[in-house]
């Protein structure tokens, strides 16, 4: 099955919160609704009745973009990182489960003293209300340092 692409026809990638800044402006903006309508579209045409409300086959494949792309489609703020791998930004990074196959782990990061502590539950949980309609599931934890996370599944 094809990924959804942009109206150019090159691979499109969703911010995971490890690159750098992107620029909010319209043409991001078309590119990533235009990548997002993709997403539901191959949903449609592959999940039968089930629809857009469970992932298709690729999104399985590719857990981190599939869950990033749906983020950042959601207008939630991804974080990101300079050339030197310093984070400059706050928002979510979506990357997969350290200890878990077929899991990603969304966490708040922000730069150092930037305050994403104090946030942490309220954006995470926006982020399972943004996941969890297109059939994630969600589980909020705390880690290590008592840092939350939000562990992504596919529906069982």
């Amino acid at each position: 099955m094809v990924e959804p692409e942009t109206a150019q026809g090159q691979g499109f990638e969703p911010a995971t919160g490890d690159g750098p800044e992107r620029s909010a402006g319209a043409a991001r903006t078309a590119e990533v609704r235009t990548a997002y309508e993709g997403l539901l579209q191959i949903r449609r045409l592959v999940n039968g009745p089930a629809g857009t409300a469970v992932p298709a086959p690729w999104e399985l494949r590719q857990m981190p973009r599939a869950v990033a792309l749906v983020l950042e489609a959601s207008g939630i703020t991804p974080s990101a990182v300079d050339a030197e791998g310093r984070r400059t930004r706050t928002g979510y990074r979506v990357a997969p489960a350290p200890s878990e196959d077929g899991r990603v782990e969304v966490t708040w990061l922000s730069p150092p003293g930037g305050g994403a502590v104090q946030e942490e539950q309220e954006r995470l949980t926006a982020c399972a209300a943004a996941l969890e309609p297109l059939g994630w599931g969600c589980l909020l934890y705390r880690g290590p340092r008592r840092r939350r996370f939000l562990e992504v599944e596919p529906p069982r």
